[in-house]
């Protein structure tokens, strides 16, 4: 991983303490939203923070129930975590920032974007949830997510072996398998082995994935967004295909699609030179 010269900062919430890396004393704020599953700040941007903060103030939180955040038993939402970027922001004096999202992040971007518009620079979503009305083989996803204890189980199993974490959970992340280097997977691996790792996404299926389609969808409302808007998407990605960001790009007034070729869910882990220098691009716009 990158060196970023980053620095921890801790702000409690509502009861919780919430993690968050910054790097950057000079430029506008932008803030990045990390993915679901066993993701964190740094597990998603590692590679991003140090060339995003040669020209920004960058924050990258552990949203609450991943990385060193508090793990509290509740029902996560999109909702919820919205909320509490909305406070986090508050706290630190962030009036108006650009957000960059990946996958859930996305989803809690836009979330923030529709609500506060006001307070939204420029958006970049990256492989967004929130923009598509059903999973792949959707009922099938459902029985999967609300059977008790099997996606639990699950998340158990893979943390039992660096080999599953490679060709299991990072083999739908990452498309080129030279990418998926030791470094990455030992890193997945001990995110793994955390105290109610996985227990967050487990309970954000669970409210999200409904019989008839997802909770979230903000496609209705994609047209109200008003910011400069970058969507970034890995051309391979299969738990959020292509074809959804490109309707999101029709949808959303000026805005800009940048596809990833031979990236899938990860991209910005996949090709970070490339991912850095779009986004780099974008902002410097």
């Amino acid at each position: 991983m990158q060196n970023t010269a980053s620095q921890a900062i801790w702000l409690e919430i509502d009861g919780m303490h919430l993690h968050c890396l910054t790097a950057g004393e000079n430029g506008s704020p932008v803030v990045l939203l990390h993915g679901a599953g066993l993701d964190s700040a740094a597990l998603s941007w590692g590679e991003v923070m140090g060339p995003l903060s040669a020209h920004h103030c960058v924050f990258a939180f552990d949203l609450p129930g991943y990385g060193q955040s508090s793990r509290p038993d509740l029902t996560y939402t999109i909702e919820f975590f919205v909320a509490v970027l909305k406070k986090a922001l508050d706290m630190l004096g962030l009036d108006k920032v650009s957000l960059v999202g990946l996958s859930q992040g996305g989803a809690i971007a836009l979330g923030l974007t529709l609500d506060e518009p006001q307070r939204i620079d420029k958006l970049v979503l990256v492989d967004p949830y929130g923009i598509q009305d059903k999973l792949a083989a959707h009922n099938l996803s459902y029985c999967y997510v609300h059977l008790p204890f099997l996606d639990a189980f699950s998340y158990w199993l893979v943390g039992r072996s660096r080999s599953l974490v490679r060709w299991t959970l990072l083999a739908g992340l990452i498309y080129n398998p030279d990418h998926l280097s030791d470094e990455l997977v030992e890193q997945v691996y001990q995110a793994a082995q955390e105290p109610k790792a996985g227990r967050a996404f487990i309970s954000m299926q669970r409210s999200e994935v409904r019989w008839s389609g997802l909770r979230s969808n903000f496609t209705a409302r994609l047209h109200e967004i008003l910011a400069p808007t970058l969507l970034i998407h890995g051309a391979q990605d299969q738990a959020v295909p292509l074809i959804y960001a490109e309707r999101a790009h029709e949808l959303i007034p000026h805005s800009q699609l940048s596809i990833m070729q031979e990236c899938k869910h990860w991209p910005q882990r996949e090709d970070p030179e490339e991912f850095n220098r779009i986004v780099g691009n974008f902002l410097a716009e």
